[in-house]
């Protein structure tokens, strides 16, 4: 009956035809509308048509240069203005005013009635709206001139030519641009074809049960919703012998995505510290360079080619006369199910169910010849996720090591990638650890002091060229990880993010609606085998470092270039003479504030610190310093810098018992003194009487209690 009501009232308007309606629908039509004026007529109908057709002519008249303009009662009038043409050679700040005056005049009210509050407005004069235009683009060419940089965060960037201090655009974290679109050819699409046999609703039962359910909290991904729960691995890895059909494909579609992101985020990073010399070397290898792939299920391998694919096409920028050399690739797959479909994504690979073992002799050089086989070496080395599921800290440690005797003792490059989360950020650092201290030399010391309880002759063991190339830039021990093991109540963890554009199968899983991308966060670290650029380019990263990176490189008036080669150029001469490796990195988002922005720091001096920048400091660093992001490098200098706020927890101590009071007894001693207490429940030292509590003496030990 409703419907009813509204198409009589959208046919006669005001009037009504008698009986038209029924007695029910006629109540309704007069609680929603009111009594009609009366029944309706002839002329009615013919004045309800004549005013449609001049509506849809009008429409059809209508021409592009019109603007609508409120009127006094509160309605919409359309206003057509004539746009002046822009002659050329005709100052752009001309035509922008022309062009604001048309507006102005067409949107302004000729009229308002009273306010809200019973106060009339006054009518505005015409030249001060010009005035007020003129103005207004006046300051936007404040802008532009840099003369107020507050509140320039978009400003910048729509600009001609680049205003980022070359310096800063070589400290810069992640891929560009800041968010990653997953290639279409090589690895969206040929996924979206495996998947799509299996039924949706099915894989996403699936994925929500293997993964820790919404939102996918023990996969790749780290949902803000889930950090309160437990920390947990991934729940399916890629060298585990049992997977079922539809887990591969869980795998594929919930691991992969966020696997691939990581991966390339680490792989640009190496690029930009270790410069084009790299890649070009390995491109022009004999047979091509080789990957192994320990943990990502191919994905790291994809993300590899993408790299040398640009690199190959920077080369040869008038051309790629042939497709670029890809080389030799390995990929860890444990399960027959994960194996066939990840063969269908890459070409020319070799799979393997497992890693070879472990065999401390092949690091050691043979006497004789007829030593252990030497074993199949790689230039790269992506493994992520591959050592939280291990349970034992001694298996962790043989698997790094592992990884270690496989890369390239000429220049291998091993990234091991972990959660963002404290644990997995643990893992990481303590391979760090094991790395420096067994296996990477420091320019001054070459070996590194063995296990007293050796029996062993020689109590010196020879280490071997090596160093750090990300995103640490010392190699001291790490101030967010100062104690071995596994921590409690940890806040501060050293970790970065990578935004990516989800695809559409992970879009369907998450049941995600109103957003597409995602922020993975990942611990990592990045080490090179049989080169050091410390002892080749004489880099120091000590405190004289840190304090020139707090003097700062640069960072005065803003100079205008029209790329970042022409910045490069401009630059001082002793400025050019530093390298990227001994300045300290961005490890929290930095916090910008009116006047002034705080980064926190981790210096080369192996520090956390926070430094000011302030806008007194120079209108270079001042702009860089608001552009700067999570992970960056920064080398313009600071106003002020304290000892940063860190919570790492603590770790317990070996000689804790949950439950239990442990104590010490010295023998020899007398009394309490003796007995000391190391965990446990806090002790007594007053005893409970009728006369009240009085202090527990203690007695002496005895033979008979010994």
């Amino acid at each position: 009956m409703e419907a009813v009501a509204r198409r009589a009232r959208q046919i006669f308007g005001e009037t009504l035809p008698d009986g038209f309606l029924t007695p029910e629908e006629l109540k309704l039509y007069e609680r929603m509308y009111g009594p009609p004026l009366r029944a309706t007529r002839s002329e009615d109908i013919e004045l309800l048509q004549e005013m449609e057709e001049d509506q849809t002519k009008h429409e059809e008249e209508a021409s592009g240069n019109a603007l609508l303009r409120e009127k006094e009662d509160g309605d919409l009038e359309e206003v057509e203005y004539q746009q002046e043409e822009i002659h050329e050679g005709q100052p752009e700040s001309r035509a922008q005013m022309m062009l604001y005056q048309d507006i102005e005049a067409a949107t302004k009210p000729r009229g308002r009635g009273a306010a809200l509050d019973g106060n009339q407005e006054q009518e505005t004069d015409p030249d001060q709206d010009i005035s007020e235009a003129r103005d207004g683009l006046e300051s936007d060419q404040d802008y532009k001139r840099g003369e107020d940089i507050d509140d320039l965060d978009n400003e910048y960037e729509r600009s001609g030519g680049t205003r980022t201090h070359p310096l800063t655009a070589a400290g810069r974290f992640a891929t560009n641009p800041s968010t990653l679109h997953l290639p279409r050819e090589t690895f969206t699409e040929p996924i979206t074809t495996l998947l799509a046999d299996p039924s949706n609703k099915h894989l996403t039962e699936v994925a929500l049960r293997t993964f820790g359910g919404p939102g996918l909290p023990n996969s790749t991904s780290t949902p803000a919703s889930r950090r309160h729960l437990q920390q947990q691995p991934i729940s399916l890895e890629a060298s585990q012998s049992r997977m079922t059909d539809m887990q591969a494909n869980a795998y594929l579609a919930a691991i992969m995505p966020g696997a691939y992101a990581a991966v390339m985020s680490t792989l640009v990073e190496v690029r930009k510290r270790l410069g084009t010399d790299w890649l070009s070397e390995l491109l022009l290898k004999e047979g091509g360079p080789r990957i192994l792939d320990a943990g990502a299920g191919g994905a790291g391998v994809l993300a590899w080619r993408e790299v040398l694919q640009a690199e190959w096409e920077r080369i040869h920028p008038e051309g790629v006369p042939k497709p670029a050399p890809l080389g030799n690739a390995t990929v860890v797959t444990g399960s027959t199910q994960l194996r066939h479909l990840a063969s269908r994504l890459l070409d020319n690979t070799i799979f393997l169910p497992r890693l070879p073992d472990y065999v401390s002799a092949r690091d050691v050089p043979p006497l004789k010849d007829d030593g252990p086989p030497q074993r199949k070496q790689y230039d790269i080395i992506v493994a992520p996720h591959t050592l939280w599921t291990l349970k034992e800290d001694y298996m962790r440690k043989t698997q790094v090591q592992n990884f270690w005797s496989l890369l390239n003792p000429d220049g291998g490059v091993l990234i091991i990638i972990e959660k963002g989360v404290p644990r997995g950020f643990e893992l990481v650092a303590d391979a760090r650890e094991l790395l420096l201290r067994k296996r990477i030399a420091s320019p001054d010391f070459m070996g590194y002091e063995k296990d007293l309880q050796s029996t062993s002759e020689g109590q010196i063991t020879m280490k071997e060229d090596g160093m750090i190339i990300a995103p640490c830039t010392n190699h001291s021990k790490c101030p967010l990880y100062l104690h071995s093991g596994r921590s409690q109540g940890r806040r501060d963890l050293c970790h970065f993010s990578q935004r990516f554009i989800r695809p559409p199968f992970l879009q369907r899983i998450l049941g995600a609606k109103g957003r597409n991308h995602e922020d993975i966060r990942f611990s990592y670290i990045a080490v090179r085998r049989g080169r050091d650029k410390r002892r080749t380019e004489n880099i120091v990263q000590d405190k004289a470092a840190t304090d020139a990176a707090f003097a700062g490189y640069g960072g005065g008036d803003i100079v205008r270039t029209e790329s970042l080669e022409d910045a490069a150029e401009s630059i001082q001469p002793e400025t050019s003479q530093m390298t990227m490796l001994a300045l300290p990195r961005s490890i929290r988002p930095p916090l910008k504030r009116k006047g002034h922005i705080v980064l926190d720091l981790c210096t080369p001096a192996a520090q956390i610190e926070r430094w000011t920048v302030t806008k007194s400091l120079g209108k270079q660093a001042y702009r860089d310093a608001r552009k700067s992001q999570w992970g960056d490098l920064w080398a313009l200098g600071a106003k002020t810098k304290v000892p940063s706020n860190i919570k790492i927890g603590s770790v317990k101590g070996e000689t804790e018992v949950k439950g239990r009071s442990v104590f010490e007894v010295d023998i020899g001693d007398g009394g309490d003194e003796a007995i000391r207490q190391v965990s446990g429940l806090a002790r007594r030292y007053e005893k409970r009487t009728k006369r009240g509590r009085k202090p527990y003496k203690g007695r002496k030990l005895t033979e008979d209690d010994l």
